[in-house]
């Protein structure tokens, strides 16, 4: 694990809860950054920056879910991990609803936090490799002609290629030539695969109506 692979966003008030989690973390090979409000946080974060939030429930006048509920409608999707000074059932239930990896009561044992810290950016590899890989794909999507892209619509919905020329009032041939870009450009080799990429970019089956 290294400093520019992942950092960790601790967000506490209490100074000495700050550096206490600071010394804590860095000893286990985590970067740090730390700040004592949630608007000081929001003010310098990066969401580019791999990692996770190690957030204090009840921070200054911003709390940590108001500044989940921020950061989930800025469309940032950072795995946080809370930590509160007592026990709050709705609390947590609320936080973990809001897709918070972990909820800790303080005083927390270092193995807890740790556990939950490296699951939290575990989290976030998972997400980014998912968001990388979809926008590969969307990229490739984006080079099909529209006929190539209304063909791709027809083999996903099962359509023999026979089937397909008849809709699309063309010969069969042509169909064929279409389908095998297709299957170039997704860089993929079987019927089996082009659904499944279809799917993962939100593409519908002809006569399906799309995802939003």
């Amino acid at each position: 694990m290294t400093a520019e692979a992942n950092t960790v966003f601790v967000v506490d008030d209490d100074a000495s809860v700050v550096k206490a989690l600071e010394r804590l973390l860095r000893r286990a090979g985590f970067a740090v950054r730390s700040f004592q409000s949630s608007r000081a946080f929001l003010e310098e974060h990066d969401p580019s920056i791999p990692g996770c939030a190690v957030l204090d429930i009840a921070i200054d006048r911003l709390s940590g879910l108001d500044l989940q509920r921020t950061l989930v409608a800025s469309g940032c999707r950072r795995p946080i991990v809370f930590l509160t000074g007592r026990g709050d059932i709705p609390m947590t239930v609320q936080a973990m609803r809001a897709g918070a990896v972990n909820f800790l009561t303080k005083p927390v044992r270092a193995k807890d936090l740790l556990a939950a810290v490296q699951l939290a950016i575990d989290r976030d590899v998972a997400t980014r490799q998912h968001g990388a890989e979809l926008e590969a794909i969307r990229g490739q999507l984006a080079t099909l002609t529209p006929r190539e892209s209304e063909v791709l619509r027809y083999v996903i919905a099962g359509h023999l290629n026979k089937q397909i020329a008849w809709k699309m009032g063309t010969a069969e041939k042509t169909i064929k030539v279409h389908r095998s870009r297709v299957m170039r450009k997704l860089a993929v080799r079987s019927v089996a695969e082009l659904v499944r990429v279809a799917e993962r970019a939100g593409v519908a089956p002809h006569g399906v109506e799309a995802r939003s």
